[in-house]
């Protein structure tokens, strides 16, 4: 086994890891004809854009949103008004299976787009100059900020973002590797924790290492409570999904415990729930209350932050497979769907859909 100091040698030196298992085809064809998209009133509940190829992650940035596409590698911009504007394709992109154009983050400055994707060589994290105005966003050449992320047709984890210490979260599934997951001195089934340049924060709880938290299997969803307590959605395999509250250095079992295992050399989950009823993907913590996005699940799942071991179910069925949920700008939720590349697709999918949060809570 190597060191964590041989590691991250090869991190710093920014040379590749080798992917546990095939990468997502190189060959699998990118669509280049733009989907047909159809806008609904502004800042109304309802359709915000239909016809999409199935949309992985949104961010805010000012009064727009960015969309990624994961089959397509597309960043779309839908503006103020809901209209829907391509600003660029990433290029490299190797799209199948669960592989392609995935989580969107922006920094806290507002002056970075960082994207992860797969790429020829492996999952990473790049990141582009994010300019212009809203109606109007453009972003810049990629620079990498991580491209030695292990990759596969599955578990390839893929959702970023900017906690409130400034530092830049980046959950890396176990590519199929299960027992690496045990071992942080690898990056499979990690959740690393990385400056906006791609260092290594010096108080990371491994020393010289961009490891925060090891033992998952394919986290999908973080979000931070007003406290600061991180929280991650986690697809089990066959017995248990998990939501996790996350302790820097934790060992949060997989894949010796999958679900509660009360042993005490792991965390355990706060709460668990069977796949058929979760599959849990995006997460957002929107006032004191958690919602996650469920895929096989097909609803929205709402914890209330100060009692993280209970939810509700919201939106049971009604739009199908559910990948990301946030807080848009327009002061409603927003839920994109993902039936197109599995799951039975509905008139328009994929989707976004905008919410009443009053509506929801009821």
């Amino acid at each position: 086994m190597r060191s964590r100091s041989a590691v991250v040698a090869s991190l710093v030196a920014a040379a590749l890891l080798v992917p546990a298992c095939a990468a997502p085809d190189a060959t699998a064809p990118s669509p280049t004809a733009a989907p047909a998209v159809s806008t609904g009133a502004s800042a109304s509940p309802g359709d915000v854009v239909t016809g999409l190829v199935a949309p992985w992650s949104m961010v805010s940035v000012g009064e727009s949103v960015l969309v990624s596409e994961r089959d397509t590698g597309r960043i779309y911009e839908i503006t103020p008004a809901r209209d829907i504007r391509t600003v660029r394709t990433v290029e490299g992109v190797r799209f199948g299976g669960e592989g392609g154009l995935l989580g969107l983050a922006v920094d806290p400055a507002g002056s970075h787009l960082f994207v992860y994707s797969t790429g020829e060589d492996g999952n990473r994290v790049q990141r582009f100059a994010l300019t212009g105005a809203p109606g109007g966003l453009a972003l810049g050449e990629p620079e990498t900020v991580n491209d030695a992320l292990p990759a596969a047709r599955t578990h390839n984890a893929g959702r970023i973002a900017f906690g409130p210490d400034g530092m830049l979260y980046v959950p890396v599934g176990d590519a199929g590797d299960r027992d690496a997951a045990q071992d942080p001195d690898t990056l499979h089934g990690t959740i690393l924790r990385l400056t906006a340049e791609g260092g290594i924060p010096d108080d990371n709880p491994f020393p010289a290492s961009p490891v925060y938290s090891y033992g998952h299997r394919n986290v999908q969803g973080v979000g931070w409570t007003a406290d600061g307590r991180m929280f991650a959605s986690e697809f089990g395999q066959d017995t248990w999904d998990e939501l996790n509250l996350i302790e820097a250095g934790g060992n949060y079992g997989w894949p010796i415990v999958e679900g509660i295992g009360g042993d005490d050399r792991f965390i355990d989950p706060v709460q668990v729930w069977t796949p058929d009823e979760a599959s849990p993907s995006g997460l957002a913590v929107i006032g004191d209350t958690l919602y996650v996005a469920n895929l096989r699940g097909e609803r929205v799942r709402a914890i209330p932050a100060d009692d993280p071991a209970s939810s509700r179910d919201l939106l049971v069925g009604e739009f199908g497979r559910l990948r990301d949920v946030i807080a848009a700008p327009d002061g409603l939720v927003w839920v994109a769907t993902s039936n197109i590349s599995r799951g039975t697709p509905r008139p328009g999918d994929d989707r976004i859909v905008a919410l009443d949060l009053d509506s929801l809570a009821r």
